[in-house]
């Protein structure tokens, strides 16, 4: 296991619970939101440059479009934001989400829709989250239930298998994929995680194959091999990281404060903040999301 020194610091954000980093290739980004402080945020790892853009509702996640803006998650709808106007418009609604869940980890997959799921956020969870598969003419299919905590969202490089975690019930599991009509099929337990090993939050795939898996509860990123095995557990100097991405020489990961105790929030002041370790490993290129005509 690689020594915690190896991840540097990028952006002291101080994101209450920092989520969906993700490398915007076309504009040489690195975006990720605060979900609770309703924000995006961009980097730019040339120049330095930081950029902060604030919502009007909770930011679970997020997705680059083919028209160059973002597909965003909010606690009950999903929108198309602009970021250089930074203006949004509605794309779908879940109207029928209880009060107490909210939508939560998303991305593009490679039919060009948009993957959501949801998380019930009260205290004592219960399995009553969904997955749900959005597309460009803002039409939703459930696609799963009865999850706690949908995360994890990752796609092979051949988008052919589809990875998905539970980070409460602790478990990865993998599907088939079909990446021209976003049928899932043949589900299998993937690998079960307690909390000491790093419960299962945000996750990438490299284009050898590997899901790399941020482990929540342990302060670590694991990275499997594509049949299961863990390979490496890299060691992350906070205790709580979220997700990670890979840009050019770089795995960039996020991480939380939210829910820490004063101690371990005055051990790890950084916690919250955007890191990254070098590497020469090759994330799978992100897909976009395919808006109908209609909504350009």
């Amino acid at each position: 296991m690689p020594d915690e020194s190896v991840f540097e610091l990028v952006w002291d954000a101080n994101c209450a619970t920092g989520e969906g980093v993700t490398w915007d290739a076309s504009r040489g980004l690195i975006w990720f939101c605060d979900s609770p402080a309703a924000r995006l945020l961009a980097f730019d790892p040339v120049t330095g440059e930081r950029h902060r853009y604030q919502l009007d509702d909770t930011v679970g996640s997020f997705g680059i479009c083919d028209t160059g803006e973002l597909v965003v998650a909010l606690r009950h709808r999903v929108v198309i934001f602009n970021p250089e106007t930074r203006r949004m418009r509605p794309l779908a609604a879940l109207d029928g989400l209880p009060e107490h869940v909210r939508l939560n980890d998303g991305k593009v997959g490679p039919d060009g829709a948009f993957w959501v799921g949801s998380v019930d956020m009260r205290p004592i969870k219960e399995p009553i989250a969904k997955l749900y598969r959005v597309d460009g003419h803002g039409r939703i299919e459930e696609k799963l239930d009865g999850l706690v905590c949908s995360n994890g969202l990752a796609w092979s490089p051949d988008g052919a298998t589809m990875y998905l975690s539970d980070s409460r019930a602790e478990w990865i599991d993998r599907w088939h994929f079909d990446p021209a009509t976003g049928v899932m099929s043949g589900r299998v337990r993937f690998a079960a995680l307690s909390a000491d090993e790093g419960r299962p939050d945000g996750a990438a795939c490299d284009m050898a194959g590997n899901y790399w898996s941020a482990g929540v509860s342990a302060g670590c990123l694991n990275r499997f091999a594509p049949d299961g095995t863990l390979l490496s557990r890299f060691s992350v100097p906070v205790p709580a990281p979220t997700m990670p991405c890979f840009a050019p020489g770089f795995v960039y990961v996020t991480s939380l404060w939210a829910g820490l105790d004063p101690d371990t929030l005055r051990k790890h002041p950084q916690s919250g903040a955007l890191l990254r370790m070098p590497t020469d490993v090759i994330g799978v290129p992100l897909d976009k999301f395919k808006l109908a005509r209609t909504e350009i």
